[in-house]
């Protein structure tokens, strides 16, 4: 058997979750799938899959051997555009990756745009809690939230996001005032992981470079941001939530802005690719695409 056209049935596997989706995905029979895992296994020497009936999950030798294939075929996809000289028709499947609120709610309306306008590119969308590795996952682009120090990304600047503190205005309506922020410690705090689980950390005050915080025990812990908000507007507590999660509420006065003034640094929003991606049609197309869009939202969500 070959071995890239195994490789492939290999990530169709890993991409659908299961050996049966990469039968549909690749038009091979189960039969076919099983043996162009098992063939690559053979070769390699080692299980790159622990299989059950209705999953399959990567073994510690086959995390390694996905990021090189994923390498191995993205290499040969771009050989393949320059020698047939379709370097400017974007074409083929855009992998992008953010988190799961920013993909649902921004990305997910000009994926859907941009593939009408480009209805030769396909698009997978990752949509993870987690730091990804655009290069070892294989991915085209990341929307990032955060101070980048990578320098093997290429990275285009989307904007900024506040981190600020709301609550509904029930909420606030029936409980002490909150004037500074050691008030917080004696309210109901909502809060995610990705905020803090018993902490939030403040800018110095003017003439120290030591930043203050305020430690609670918090009356609800959720690890969803749609949760959170809800309870939030509800009047169950006092959120921290970066500007875009609640642009909404706050323009509904659903939710309002506590201490505005004690608010961390804003954190930069980029749309980046790894070094040389960029080369590439249809990543060049979602980048000129996307960017100003994209730069209209956070300039909205971010006022």
């Amino acid at each position: 058997m070959d071995r890239i056209e195994a490789m492939k049935v290999f990530i169709a596997a890993l991409d659908e979750g299961s050996l049966a989706g990469a039968s549909r995905k690749t038009g091979r029979s189960a039969a076919a799938v099983s043996r162009a895992v098992a063939f690559l296994e053979a070769h390699v020497g080692v299980p790159l899959l622990h299989r059950t009936t209705r999953s399959i999950k990567l073994s510690e030798a086959g995390e390694r051997y996905a990021i090189a294939c994923r390498k191995v075929l993205l290499d040969l996809e771009e050989a393949d555009r320059q020698a047939a000289g379709e370097r400017s028709v974007p074409r083929g499947t855009l992998t992008i990756t953010s988190t799961v609120f920013a993909g649902v709610e921004l990305l997910r309306p000009i994926v859907d745009a941009f593939m009408d306008e480009y209805p030769t590119v396909n698009v997978r969308m990752h949509l993870l809690e987690r730091p990804v590795n655009l290069i070892d996952e294989g991915m085209d682009l990341a929307l990032r939230l955060a101070h980048l120090a990578d320098s093997t990304l290429v990275a285009h600047r989307i904007g900024e996001v506040r981190r600020m503190l709301v609550a509904a205005p029930r909420y606030l309506a029936t409980h002490p005032r909150i004037e500074e922020i050691s008030d917080l410690a004696k309210h109901q705090i909502i809060t995610t992981a990705h905020m803090g689980l018993d902490s939030w950390s403040f800018p110095p005050l003017s003439g120290s470079n030591i930043p203050r915080s305020v430690s609670f025990t918090p009356r609800l812990v959720v690890n969803n941001v749609r949760a959170a908000i809800a309870s939030a507007v509800e009047g169950h507590g006092i959120a921290r939530m970066f500007s875009y999660h609640v642009a909404p509420e706050i323009e509904q006065d659903a939710l309002r802005i506590i201490l505005a003034d004690e608010e961390p640094e804003p954190i930069p929003v980029h749309l980046v690719s790894p070094f040389g991606r960029l080369s590439v049609p249809k990543v060049r197309a979602f980048v000129d695409f996307a960017t100003p869009r994209l730069r209209a939202s956070f300039a909205r969500l971010t006022a």
